[in-house]
């Protein structure tokens, strides 16, 4: 479900996120090209009722509707790789293409900012490790 992210900056630091962190926040890609830390959805002990609990959205359920109440809206998250555990809780880190960015969902509430990573079924060929995959999305060249 796509735990950890690794992004690297203009500046070629790499940033390692991982959801569980109190303090996680992903990279959102802005239209003028510059890049917004945006805190990574929200965790059950957090006091932060506006928002839904987790860090990623179901597309199914975003087509559906269950997500409207918030106001989404999509944005693109230049992650670098992503990583999923398997059931064993073994890591598994996945390089994107320098042509791929993932896909997030941005809600605010009371101007308070929250992004969650879009999933997906996963790929057949990794099924083995999970049954829900970031959306990838193809960068317009």
């Amino acid at each position: 479900m796509c735990g950890g992210v690794k992004y690297t900056d203009k500046q070629n630091k790499t940033w390692t996120v991982y959801f569980p962190s109190p303090k996680a926040a992903l990279p959102v890609l802005k239209k003028d090209g510059e890049i917004e830390w945006v805190t990574w959805g929200k965790r059950k002990e957090e006091n932060a009722p506006a928002f839904p609990n987790g860090g990623w959205a179901r597309l199914d359920s975003i087509k559906e509707g269950k997500w409207q109440r918030y106001q989404p809206k999509s944005v693109l998250l230049p992650i670098h790789s992503f990583m999923e555990k398997d059931h064993d809780k073994i890591s598994h880190w996945f390089d994107l293409q320098p042509n791929q960015l993932l896909q997030g969902l941005l809600t605010v509430q009371n101007d308070v900012p929250r992004v969650y990573i879009v999933t997906t079924n996963t790929p057949e060929e990794c099924s083995y490790i999970h049954e829900r995959w970031p959306r990838v999305i193809q960068r317009e060249a």
